[in-house]
């Protein structure tokens, strides 16, 4: 590999700084992206990119077309995570634009299905559906790219009173989870911090002769919600239930995001479509990229804790 320049547009984000950490650990020249709001610029993962060896902080907003242009000189391989800063079917269009007239020869976007395709009569997620959107815009102009479909990440869960995946502490010590989802129909999960980044330059090191085009879904587990509490239990050494039940707002949330969490109560809970649709399966190519992947037992005893007193509770002394 002569070119070792690696862009990363989304770095804060748990994929993005997944990516970044395994890749300047292993030699690249990471070109990092991130917003210039003061949250995201002086949050605690931008100090830790900071610190990285290899890696070069553009800050700026991905509404400036100069600054996306800039992004990509001299560089062959790019990660890109566009997330809903503004219009991001256009900002995804003006990333994979300014990646192919810059010569990128590798283009792993992080997408996700729309339901709305499949001839089922499912409604579209719309925190997804534009995603799948910049990912045909990127196969019609001819950009050679791999498309990631994430599973659900383990890190979501907190005791928090955040929506859907709340891992609400009861009075007696134990945890329940409420969720619209089958208790028995398994879905795939991902510990995004631990496993993405890994995954993704296993994608870049076989390049595009393997993945070219090709769909793959990150997941490492399929686990039922049953199952997923009963990781839970063993990690904690606590109960852990699971109820079937509509998904409760109890804090603020962005107006996109609820429109979200109403969708996935419809789509995933009531009508129980796949996860990543019926074409996508997993995880046998995740596993076939990195096997070394953390699993929800793992993650409960020995992640979750720590995440929850980085949030100020207490409950684990």
């Amino acid at each position: 590999m002569t070119n070792r320049t690696l862009v990363i547009v989304n770095t804060t984000g748990r994929q993005g700084a997944s990516v970044a950490r395994v890749a300047s650990a292993v030699g690249y020249n990471v070109r990092a992206h991130i917003t210039d709001k003061l949250s995201e610029k002086d949050g605690m993962v931008a100090k830790e990119l900071r610190e990285l060896n290899n890696v070069e902080i553009v800050e700026g907003a991905l509404e400036d077309k100069k600054l996306i242009a800039r992004l990509f000189v001299g560089a062959q391989r790019a990660f890109i995570n566009t997330i809903s800063w503004g219009d991001e079917v256009v900002i995804g269009k003006a990333l994979a634009d300014a990646a192919k007239k810059a010569g990128v020869q590798h283009y792993v976007y992080s997408s996700m299905p729309d339901h709305a395709v499949f001839g089922h009569g499912w409604p579209s997620l719309p925190l997804w559906s534009c995603k799948f959107a910049v990912e045909n815009y990127i196969r019609q102009i001819g950009l050679p790219a791999t498309f990631v479909y994430t599973g659900i990440y383990n890190n979501n869960f907190t005791s928090l009173p955040y929506p859907l995946f709340c891992m609400k502490l009861q009075p007696n010590g134990s945890f329940e989870w409420t969720a619209p989802f089958h208790p028995d129909k398994p879905l795939p999960w991902l510990d995004a911090e631990h496993d993405f980044g890994p995954a993704v330059l296993q994608i870049l090191k076989d390049g595009t002769r393997q993945w070219s085009g090709h769909r793959i879904g990150l997941a490492y587990q399929l686990l039922t919600p049953r199952q997923v509490c009963a990781a839970f239990a063993r990690g904690l050494q606590r109960p852990c239930s699971y109820k079937r039940g509509p998904i409760t707002v109890e804090v603020p949330i962005p107006s996109g995001y609820r429109a979200q969490l109403e969708g996935i109560e419809i789509i995933l809970g009531k009508l129980e479509a796949p996860y990543f649709g019926p074409d996508i399966k997993a995880p046998d190519e995740a596993l076939e990229l990195w096997e070394g992947y953390r699993g929800m037992e793992e993650y409960a005893r020995e992640v979750f804790p720590l995440e929850e007193a980085a949030n100020g509770l207490t409950w684990m002394h």
